[in-house]
């Protein structure tokens, strides 16, 4: 089954990494491909490594261009899918729409407003087939089964999730106190021109930015645990003896709600994010077992694979690829659970996510067109 595809936003870095890999894809037809500024201009001025759809020519983002494709991705900044979205929606697309940016992404019209201003968006399906969700928990992935809107994480909020989910859902890790430091390509920040991204400033230095919990992925990320963190706090309590589950559920549920220190940094590389987690050991933390529920989470897992224990995620090895690597350790002198994660910001962070989500929503096995293997050195 051949489908159509359009992206918006073709000429930045994410639009032009979901077009490598749909290039790539047996089965994606690449259609129009739209931008703004952009606009008139050869596919091949903005990525010239897309050799075989160089010469394509980037046409306005409007309806018109986008309509009659099976698939629409749109590839936009924050703030522009969700007005693109709303004219396609009222022209009556059929199309399955992805949304790159992070428009989508967030349930709570407050936390958009907190963190991104103006009037929420609305959202759409979760585009991370690996989260747990629910309780028991189960994967995102059956709700991306069909789905017609297509809302992909953040880049770091993927690795961050995927390093934390396992351990809060299985009352291994605490979900207050929670801190990540991350290592960030400067890809993740976009293609527009800006003086602290240049070469002169970036070459030989790391920068810390969006310090302080400022950092727009934070309710994001917290919106991905705080199911899990109170699903499992209450099932816990109301198993206490002697509270009612009633009780001990919603007073669980209260105290569970995650808290995090959230700090990127940039680094002088092109491409990735290595993410360092620690958290605080839950009530059924066992330090003799301590990657058991990574290793049940993702022992079955194409894309997310806990290493052997021992060997450490690079940035390196995930480059290029939609995979996710991940470590386990427990520092037993601090009493924290450490958890290392390395993805590509612009693979399994964005573009690699979209694509895996797209074989879902259209029934196809959730691995056609996506590269396993990293390239190195």
């Amino acid at each position: 089954m051949s489908f159509t595809v359009a992206v918006a936003g073709a000429s930045g870095y994410a639009g032009g990494e979901v077009l490598r890999l749909l290039a790539a894809h047996p089965l994606a037809r690449v259609g129009a491909v739209t931008g703004n500024s952009s606009a008139g201009q050869a596919l091949g001025r903005h990525h010239p490594h897309l050799v075989c759809l160089a010469d394509r020519v980037i046409e306005p983002t409007a309806p018109a261009a986008l309509a009659g494709h099976d698939v629409i991705v749109l590839a936009l900044p924050h703030g522009k899918s969700g007005a693109v979205a709303a004219q396609l929606e009222a022209a009556g697309t059929e199309a399955v729409l992805v949304d790159l940016g992070a428009d989508h992404r967030l349930i709570s019209p407050k936390d958009w407003a907190d963190y991104y201003g103006g009037d929420h968006p609305g959202t759409w399906t979760y585009g991370m087939p690996e989260l747990l969700t629910g309780w028991p928990p189960v994967k995102q992935r059956a709700a991306l089964a069909g789905a017609k809107r297509i809302a992909v994480p953040g880049c770091n909020v993927t690795a961050v999730t995927l390093a934390l989910a396992p351990g809060v859902a299985a009352g291994w890790l605490s979900p207050q106190d929670l801190v990540a430091v991350l290592a960030n390509g400067v890809s993740g920040a976009g293609k527009a021109l800006k003086a602290h991204l240049a070469a002169a400033e970036i070459l030989g230095s790391a920068s810390p930015y969006a310090v302080g919990g400022s950092h727009r992925h934070i309710p994001e990320i917290v919106q991905n645990l705080a199911p899990l963190a109170s699903a499992n706090a209450g099932a816990s309590a109301g198993a206490d003896a002697g509270a009612s589950a009633e009780a001990g559920q919603g007073g669980a549920a209260a105290a569970a709600m995650p808290t995090i220190s959230f700090t990127p940094t940039l680094v002088p590389m092109s491409r990735g994010i290595l993410a360092t987690v620690s958290a605080k050991p839950g009530p059924r933390f066992d330090p003799e077992a301590a990657r058991q529920p990574w290793e049940r989470a993702y022992g079955d897992e194409r894309f997310v694979r806990l290493l052997p224990a021992g060997v450490w995620p690079s940035t390196a090895h995930t480059l290029g690829a939609n995979s996710a690597l991940i470590q386990v350790a427990f520092d037993r002198r601090a009493g924290r659970v450490v958890v290392i994660a390395a993805i590509d910001n612009l693979v399994k962070g964005t573009a690699g996510a979209a694509v895996q989500s797209i074989n879902l929503a259209l029934g196809l096995p959730e691995e056609t067109g996506l590269e396993l293997n990293g390239v190195a050195p």
